[in-house]
This record gives structure tokens, C-alpha cells and sequence, in this order.
């Protein structure tokens, strides 16, 4: 059962009691958005359905969802080109994908593209972004695996920046055997970033992450983020069901804002992040 499903029965079974807003608490954490931005919301929404006289479940779910927006809202960010977008997240989050989707998003806008293949760990790694950077019909630079991380992205920025490139897409590992190793080779490539285009690119750090794997999605900004500054979330599997309610914990407890939200296997399927429209999608299901 959906929020719109447990909200509505909720709303039919009960006035707006002390008892109505546990319950509501209790739905609302149930559905990934965690504890912190959940007790926010009821506390708003209680206050609010008061001041407002709310009698109808329609009314109220439309109260529900722009303090849900209202969160996701609180840093939103806009990416301004030229920039440098660098790309991080662990394998098997769809991170090769959601640079692909990036690619094409931008080179769909005018812009020029070029992907640096940073991840030079994993023996497919770059040829999966060969691929990727065809599909799209933008610019990779790539050097033999084993390469050093760091020098392939120096070299791609600097192309960029000769060739007067708009965006420059950067790959990175995602390993997380060696989760020390990874970390330090994150902090490498950041300081390459900010050593080739600090002068001439505005430089973006974005975390993929798999709005399915509901909480660990929380640990895995965690991890990230002490490795690096990050700038703002790419949610993939996105699609309006309970579990996409993690967005709004992450959100509120890193201060993040959803950038894009990727919603299928499709090199189309990636759109920039509208937290009205998912709060919305979110309650009514």
C-alpha cells in the first residue's frame, strides 16, 4: 500500500487527532523519508491544517506534499556552464549509466560535452563509457587501464578548456573493497579538478545513488561525503513509489539537493529533479 492508500484510510478512520499525526509519522517513516524530515512534516502539517480549517483527504494531501517540496527545496542548486561535473558513487548504482544519460541530456541542449573515463580500476569501466560517449555522440578522453586516475582528468579539463567545451563529465571508481584506497583516490582526483579548471570551470561533486536501496542510500552519502564535498544527489530508479522517499531524508539530513532523478534504462530517461512534482507522485502514488 502507497502513501496516497494508507494517508486516504488514515484520513477516513480519524479526525485530525494526536493519534492521526502518529500514525501519519509512522507512514511517513515507513516510507524512507527518516525521522528528522518526517517530524518536521507532521509538526508543519499539524500546525498548518489547523490555521487552514482542512477537512477533506484532497486538502490535505495537497498540504502534505508542498511541505514535503518544501524540503527537498531548502538547497536547490542550478548547474551554470562551463562546469565540470564529477561523478561518484559505488559500483552497481548505475553511475556509467547516469553519465551516459548526462552526456546526451546536455549535448541534447547544445551544449559540447566531453567525458573523462576516471575510473581506470575496472577492466570494463572505460569501454562501457566508450560506449556511452558514442551513443551520445560527445568527446572521451581515456587512457590504458592501470592509468592514473588523477592525470586522466587533468588532461581531459585541460582539453576541455583548449577546445572550449561546455561540460566535462567525470568518471570515477566505485570500488569498495579497498574503501580506504577509493577514498584517498577521490581526494587525488579532486585536487586535479581543482588544479586544471578552478580558474575556468565551475566544478560540481555529484553522488549516484539507488533510490531502492531505501537507508543504505544514507550510508553511502555518508561515506562519500567525507571523501569529498558533495554538491548535490543524481537519484536513480526513481519512480514515485514509497521508497523514493529517501530523497527527502537525504535532503534533510546532508543538506543535498536532487539534481537529476533518473527513471529508466533509456539514454532519455534522466530529467532534471522537480520536487514539486515528485511530492506530489510521492502522495497521490
Amino acid at each position: 500500500m502507497g502513501f496516497f492508500s494508507k494517508i486516504k484510510e488514515l484520513f477516513k478512520a480519524s479526525e485530525l487527532t494526536d493519534d492521526f499525526y502518529d500514525d501519519l509519522l509512522e507512514i511517513l517513516i515507513s516510507g524512507d523519508l527518516g525521522a528528522e524530515a518526517a517530524d518536521e512534516i507532521v509538526e508543519n502539517v499539524r500546525e498548518q491544517a489547523k490555521k487552514q480549517h482542512i477537512k477533506t483527504s484532497a486538502e490535505f494531501n495537497a498540504l502534505l506534499a508542498r511541505n514535503i517540496a518544501e524540503i527537498l527545496n531548502e538547497n536547490a542548486l542550478t548547474i551554470e556552464t562551463p562546469a565540470v561535473l564529477v561523478i561518484v558513487g559505488v559500483n552497481g548504482v548505475g553511475k556509467t549509466t547516469a553519465i551516459g544519460k548526462l552526456a546526451n541530456f546536455y549535448k541534447a541542449r547544445g551544449q559540447q560535452v566531453v567525458l573523462a573515463a576516471g575510473d581506470t580500476f575496472r577492466a570494463a569501466a572505460t569501454e562501457q563509457l566508450e560506449e556511452w560517449a558514442n551513443r551520445a555522440k560527445v568527446r572521451i578522453v581515456k587512457q590504458s587501464q592501470g592509468a592514473d586516475p588523477a592525470s586522466v582528468v587533468f588532461d581531459a579539463i585541460k582539453s576541455a578548456g583548449s577546445k572550449n567545451d561546455d561540460i566535462v563529465i567525470v568518471d570515477t571508481a566505485g570500488r569498495l573493497q579497498n574503501k580506504q584506497g577509493l577514498m584517498e583516490e577521490l581526494k587525488k582526483i579532486d585536487r586535479a579538478v581543482q588544479k586544471a579548471g578552478g580558474e575556468n570551470f565551475n566544478i560540481y561533486r555529484l553522488l549516484v545513488l539507488d533510490a531502492t536501496v531505501g537507508q543504505n542510500a544514507l550510508s553511502q552519502a555518508e561515506l562519500f561525503k567525507d571523501a569529498v564535498s558533495l554538491d548535490g544527489i543524481i537519484l536513480n530508479k526513481l519512480d514515485g513509489t514509497a521508497k523514493g522517499g529517501i530523497a527527502v531524508a537525504i535532503a534533510k539530513e546532508f543538506g543535498l539537493p536532487i539534481l537529476f532523478a533518473g527513471t529508466g534504462e533509456k539514454i532519455t530517461d534522466i530529467n532534471p529533479f522537480n520536487a514539486e512534482k515528485f511530492a506530489e507522485s510521492l502522495i497521490n502514488g
